[in-house]
């Protein structure tokens, strides 16, 4: 167990009330830090909603969009690592607060914008929201024991939740008062958040790295082959959650003609499992391994988006009485259905990879989840921005799905060869 701060700060306690009060330290962090990560997350995800008026307003095609919609997520992706680094160095409560505290001007002032290079600039610096993960991931876990910080972790991660709650709030906004007014509620909210955040969360000196380990002793674990692969399996499970939460609404808007209320609606039905879930995720991988846990993961990914992956086709056969004409395709209760289970998988998913850290590296995940939180929000950059030169180029709109699909074949295939051929998967 995590050893509570030095006893002379405990007043004398026993070390019975010492583990309690480290224990209701412990949960008030973890709960705190998660509610301070949701509106992180919510805030990050912001021109899922909001984007779709601004492509019309500014008359965008769909890579300008997806280029839009990516911009916060390459700046959270890319402090990921110092922050990571600074966590373990500093302490998460102190940068945490910082950095949701710097975040506010800049949700305020994209009110204002009116230009497209407005909301790119803009967006770089909303996008420092999204580096709360790598802050929150090992100020969560260094309260609790290794044997239940998969299940810390897991919780912290439902912040991603954030996705889901940005899709019920910004739509009711926007048709009420418009798109700009929901970049000022956002930043009132994170003030909040802020607040609460200092105010219910705590510091242990003892859970900093030693102030004389060096940068580049804390990222030698990048010449791991092992960090690489864990890079890989998050750029689809996280990568690929961010990117989807982004794509959707104006998904459902384009191939099914819903109103944004109502295919915000539907797209938090794959954004909010992808995010609650996480926790059960971390509880699985706690009892049965990230291995197991994030290969069956891989599979149900497989299936989901090979089906998702067929566009809608009208196919002609020619048959003893003429021509006939079939439709093939998912309609909305099929596609919403298999984004559902897409999201329940990569929730586990997304728990499953920090386990693989937390085991392997449980001295220094401060830089490790840092790293490849790094290459999962460099995965939700890339993705929406490919995702919208394949729709421009093709017309075909499931090539988003279908782009997903050979990413997730290339994991599968690093995974057998690495890890199965070695390991007893669950139920074999």
């Amino acid at each position: 167990m995590v050893k509570t701060t030095a006893t002379a700060t405990n007043g004398g306690l026993n070390p019975a009330e010492n583990d309690l009060r480290h224990n209701r330290k412990a949960w008030s962090v973890l709960i705190v830090s998660t509610f301070a990560f949701t509106v992180c997350f919510m805030v990050w995800m912001m021109f899922g909603v909001i984007g779709i008026p601004i492509k019309k307003m500014l008359n965008l095609n769909s890579t300008q969009f997806g280029l839009l919609t990516a911009m916060p997520v390459l700046t959270g992706s890319l402090v990921r690592v110092p922050l990571g680094i600074w966590t373990d160095k500093y302490g998460g409560r102190i940068v945490m607060t910082v950095l949701m505290a710097l975040t506010v001007p800049a949700i305020w002032m994209m009110g204002y914008a009116t230009e497209y290079w407005h909301f790119l600039v803009a967006g770089l610096f909303v996008g420092l929201a999204g580096g709360a993960f790598s802050v929150g991931t090992p100020y969560v876990a260094r309260w609790f024991p290794k044997s239940r910080q998969g299940m810390a972790m897991g919780v912290y991660g439902a912040g991603n939740s954030g996705a889901a709650v940005n899709k019920f709030v910004a739509p009711v906004i926007l048709v009420a008062f418009g798109w700009a007014a929901v970049p000022h509620v956002y930043a009132a909210i994170m003030l909040g958040a802020v607040i609460l955040f200092w105010m219910f969360s705590y510091s242990d000196p003892s859970h900093l790295v030693s102030s004389n380990v060096k940068f580049s002793e804390q990222i030698k674990a990048l010449k791991d082959p092992k960090v690489l692969k864990y890079c890989q399996y998050y750029s689809i499970v996280f990568g690929g959650y961010v990117a989807l939460s982004l794509w959707m609404v104006q998904y459902y808007v384009g191939e099914y003609g819903l109103d944004i209320r109502v295919a915000a609606l539907l797209a938090a039905c794959f954004s909010l499992p992808g995010g609650v879930l996480r926790a059960i995720g971390g509880m699985l991988s706690d009892k049965f391994g990230a291995h197991a846990v994030t290969w069956w993961v891989m599979w149900v990914s497989w299936i989901c988006l090979f089906l998702l992956s067929y566009p809608q086709t009208d196919l002609t056969v020619q048959t003893i009485n003429g021509s006939s004409t079939f439709h093939i395709g998912l309609n909305v209760y099929a596609f919403t259905g298999l984004m559902f289970i897409l999201g329940i998988a990569w929730a586990f998913g997304k728990a499953s990879v920090f386990k693989y850290i937390s085991d392997d590296y449980g001295g220094n995940i401060g830089a490790i989840s840092g790293i490849v939180g790094l290459a999962g929000g460099l995965g939700g950059f890339v993705l929406p921005i490919l995702f919208g030169l394949l729709m421009d180029w093709t017309g075909v709109r499931s090539t988003a799905f279908m782009l997903m699909y050979g990413v997730v074949w290339v994991s599968l295939i690093w995974m057998y060869f690495t890890e199965v051929r070695r390991t007893n998967l669950l139920g074999s």
